[in-house]
């Protein structure tokens, strides 16, 4: 009888093993399942976000090649200005240094090349910087980019804000000599948003990082102030 009683208490302890066992088994099995079902919809929602994001995109008159930025002036060095409406430090470079520039390129001296980039969006609840940057795509379409480039950085809102309204950008642009009706038209149809998209994601793989990023003749310029810029294309003179 004990002997019975000890076979029946053994095959008690297998079965429990065994059922042990099987549940580990089993939720090892769920665990990897869900892990595949997330990473199964992460790929599906990153190829849907894929396919709504268009490559095709319209670039103003005046850009350079490639269409990643607009073009001021045509001398022989080249300065690259990556700039966002919505940066206070770019704000600061364009009231500091910005008539340095200027008159760089009215003497002949420099080609500068604007890349309004959309880095800040996170800080205004209507993607402003998305947003002036497709405006100044629509100035730079009618050869005002410059003008209407400072009178975005006057006005320019504060972080964390809505922004300006599409009606106060519109108002900037006809202040500075714009078709309000053409260029009203422009700034609600968002016809440039793919062009600012297509700057933005080409700088961000040409490894640009920050606004305000001055490049010239392909080196990244660390002194931006007056003294800085006019020193580098001294030495970049050609």
């Amino acid at each position: 009888m004990s002997s019975r009683r000890g076979q029946r208490g053994a095959a008690k302890v297998v079965r429990q093993q065994l059922a042990r066992e099987r549940r580990r088994r089993r939720t090892i099995w769920v665990s990897v399942t869900a892990v595949a079902v997330v990473l199964i919809a992460g790929l599906i929602g990153w190829g849907v976000w894929s396919s709504q994001k268009s490559d095709e995109f319209t670039a103003p008159k005046n850009t350079a090649e490639g269409g990643t930025g607009v073009v001021v002036g045509s001398g022989p060095v080249t300065v690259d200005i990556y700039e966002d409406f919505l940066c206070p430090v770019c704000k600061q470079f364009q009231d500091t240094s910005g008539a340095t520039v200027d008159q760089l390129i009215s003497e002949g001296r420099i080609r500068a090349v604007y890349h309004p980039v959309a880095y800040l969006n996170r800080f205004s609840t209507t993607e402003y910087s998305t947003r002036s940057s497709a405006a100044s795509g629509c100035a730079a379409d009618e050869g005002k980019f410059a003008e209407y480039a400072k009178a975005l950085y006057q006005r320019q809102p504060p972080e964390g804000s809505a922004g300006l309204t599409d009606d106060e950008l519109i108002d900037i642009g006809a202040g500075v000599g714009l078709n309000r009706d053409d260029f009203g038209s422009c700034v609600r149809d968002n016809t440039f948003k793919p062009w600012t998209e297509h700057v933005t994601d080409t700088a961000s793989r040409n490894n640009v990082t920050g606004t305000p990023t001055v490049i010239i003749d392909g080196q990244q310029v660390t002194d931006r102030s007056p003294d800085g810029i006019r020193a580098a294309v001294e030495a970049a003179g050609k």
